[in-house]
């Protein structure tokens, strides 16, 4: 089975810097794979590993993205592309679908399975996987938190809801977007790292994809990011103890009302 991972370079949430604008400030600042797409990675191996085939990470960003894919090599992938051009950058959610949508078209048709991130930490909008799905013309599952079931033709998942948990049947073709797992995401070797220091990662352009430059990146978002800011200290705080929860009840009641809520 060919499964086509896609993943992102983000900041470490550890080590965010804010310019004097409130913009994030990227320059100089730690880069880690998207926690998320971690789990997609690890969730492609554990496919590999029952049912055999082969599993190709993309990713689009800067030079600096081939350390995540990199890393991606090191866990175990068996080949890897960077979406790198100047016309990729400042890219929305359905632009990076797009971009996407192109990557696996051209490169990668005889995919079986995608599997996403359920989102990225640095914006959280869950979108990319459900947008490329969509050009795909594919079914997609989100929310995935396993894999319970797979074969060439098709996949049995377990979902999460806010009302508990689905399991769901999907014909393949299809494309996934996992959450954090229950089970450890591998921890490649040192040897391992050696060794995906060697393999090569094909860097491809918009021309390379067949993607009109007008309508990918910057130019083909069709929203883009005002303002980044820092979230305002909540003011006015009061802790209450000592109450059993019928008097809790009634005092945070009371407490609503006099705020006009």
């Amino acid at each position: 089975m060919k499964i086509t991972v896609c993943i992102k370079q983000v900041p470490d949430t550890n080590d965010i810097k804010w310019n004097e604008n409130n913009t994030l400030r990227r320059e100089g600042a730690e880069s880690i794979i998207n926690p998320y797409d971690e789990y997609a990675i690890e969730t492609a191996l554990r496919i590999k590993e029952k049912i055999g085939g082969e599993i190709v990470a993309i990713s689009m960003g800067p030079k600096q993205a081939e350390d995540c894919l990199k890393e991606a090599y090191a866990m175990g992938v068996d080949k890897a592309y960077l979406l790198n051009d100047r016309y990729f950058s400042g890219a929305d959610t359905s632009a990076t679908s797009r971009t996407l949508f192109h990557t696996i078209t051209s490169k990668i048709s005889d995919t079986k399975l995608v599997i996403c991130g359920q989102c990225a930490i640095d914006g959280d909008t869950a979108q990319t996987g459900p947008g490329l799905a969509k050009r795909l013309n594919l079914p997609v599952i989100s929310f995935v938190k396993k894999v319970e079931e797979v074969t060439e033709d098709y996949i049995i998942v377990k979902r999460e809801t806010d009302y508990g948990y689905e399991r769901v049947k999907m014909q393949l073709p299809g494309v996934i977007c996992v959450l954090k797992s229950d089970f450890e995401v591998r921890i490649p070797t040192i040897s391992q790292r050696i060794d995906s220091s060697k393999k090569e990662i094909e860097v491809l352009n918009a021309q390379m994809i067949g993607a009109d430059g007008e309508k990918v990146g910057f130019r083909g978002s069709p929203t883009n990011v005002s303002q980044t800011f820092r979230p305002s200290g909540r003011l006015n705080r009061e802790i209450f103890e000592d109450k059993n929860p019928e008097e809790a009840g009634v005092f945070l009641a009371e407490k609503i009302k006099k705020m006009g809520v």
